[in-house]
């Protein structure tokens, strides 16, 4: 009988915040048990609900969405996202420089397509979200992961970021604030990155999904802002900051030294044109949710919800003996180091998927962000607090008596 195997590009392509462990927990869920999961940046899992305007935007439009629309999106939402660029000091932004889609997966998957080459590279930091190597490798392309350094409150290694450009190397990647992380970065430190960039005629990629999300103070500065004289590729989206991850809209924005990206955009719009539309119903969202950009403000404040909760997870971390962690400044998660000596872990993977079936409390291992020791794990703090006390309570427990076999 003739049989179908994957692809063979898909062979080093991975995604392990929905992988085998993530896999196991819906068996164990299969089973009657209740998993505790604490994998995915998912906020309406957790009782965040969308803000009302959001809501009202797409409802009251739903005949408009019955057919087709533009190819890079409604000129509603485009015109949102480009006078919301302009308020921040970009203003080279125009309408066809945007390109809105299904969520900024999509659009990093897109972006990719239109750039690389076989053995072209692109710099990512180590550790990265995993699509964007995912992305990179899936297109053919090479990606070259630059170390961000824990003692340095995970802030990119600029040595090492330069040591890695090559020939091959067309362009980096900047998440900010960070996935994993939680770090936000300085004006001194993205000037630094643009400096490379500029030297090296690099594109920048600037993930900023979290830009929105910040605690104690930590400000958050567009890449965009930086230097007019790169090119420069900004992503950001309803997903988190306004809490509707369901809705799949998201915008990407070219800014800064277009003139070198004439070929590039005409790839960008081919792609565009041949999947007709991004979705039209959440469109009608964005310029809502772009005329109401404090949605989650009150949750980062002392006394609001996800300040509160990311508390209660450092506090409960840094108290669980061979567990620390770095406090983010920013986004959704933390992503603890663990004492490897300690418990016996050769095998970070093996670990979560240990606590998982002892204790039904799901994670994501370290070496799924691209981590390089498997003595990291990221942890999301979306839940209440008595759902991470619960959580914290199991990974403790688990912890007192684990020895890696």
């Amino acid at each position: 009988m003739r049989t179908f195997d994957r692809a063979n590009k898909l062979e080093k392509v991975s995604y392990d915040i929905r992988g085998p462990i993530a896999k196991e927990a819906k068996r164990i869920e299969s089973e009657g048990h209740k998993v505790i999961k604490l994998n995915i940046g998912n906020p309406g899992a957790f009782g965040f609900d969308a803000p009302q305007e959001i809501i009202d935007g797409v409802s009251a439009n739903l005949r408009n969405a019955q057919g087709y629309g533009d190819s890079q999106g409604i000129p509603a939402a485009r015109q949102a996202v480009m006078q919301d660029f302009h308020g921040k000091g970009i203003l080279d932004v125009e309408l066809n420089d945007i390109f809105i889609g299904n969520g900024v997966s999509e659009l990093i998957m897109l972006s990719m397509q239109a750039l690389l080459n076989p053995g072209d590279e692109v710099l990512v930091p180590m550790p990265n979200y995993p699509l964007w190597t995912a992305a990179i490798t899936l297109m053919g392309g090479q990606a070259v992961h630059y170390l961000c350094d824990e003692a340095a409150d995970w802030n990119p290694d600029l040595q090492d970021i330069r040591s890695k450009v090559t020939d091959r190397t067309k362009a980096i990647v900047v998440i900010n604030p960070n996935n994993p992380t939680g770090a936000v970065y300085s004006k001194k430190t993205l000037e630094d990155i643009a400096a490379i960039a500029c030297e090296r005629e690099l594109i920048v990629f600037a993930d900023e999904i979290y830009s929105r999300i910040t605690y104690e103070g930590a400000q958050f500065i567009p890449m965009a802002s930086i230097n007019p004289d790169i090119l420069t590729i900004s992503f950001d989206g309803l997903s988190k900051s306004w809490l509707c991850a369901g809705f799949r809209a998201a915008w990407m924005v070219l800014s800064g030294n277009k003139k070198a990206a004439a070929g590039y955009l005409t790839g960008l719009e081919m792609l565009s044109n041949m999947r007709l539309c991004p979705n039209m119903l959440p469109q009608f969202g964005i310029q809502a949710a772009l005329g109401n950009p404090g949605s989650v403000d009150k949750l980062l404040l002392p006394g609001g919800r996800l300040k509160e909760q990311r508390d209660e997870v450092i506090n409960a971390v840094n108290s669980i003996p061979g567990l620390s962690v770095v406090s983010p400044k920013g986004a959704l998660y933390c992503f603890p180091k663990i004492d490897t000596a300690k418990f016996g872990i050769k095998n970070d993977q093996q670990f979560i998927m240990d606590l998982l079936q002892a204790k039904h409390l799901l994670f994501v291992h370290g070496s799924g962000f691209g981590w390089k020791e498997p003595n990291h794990f990221r942890i999301v703090f979306l839940p209440n607090k008595e759902t991470i006390a619960d959580a914290m309570g199991r990974l403790r427990s688990f912890l007192e008596g684990y020895q890696q076999k």
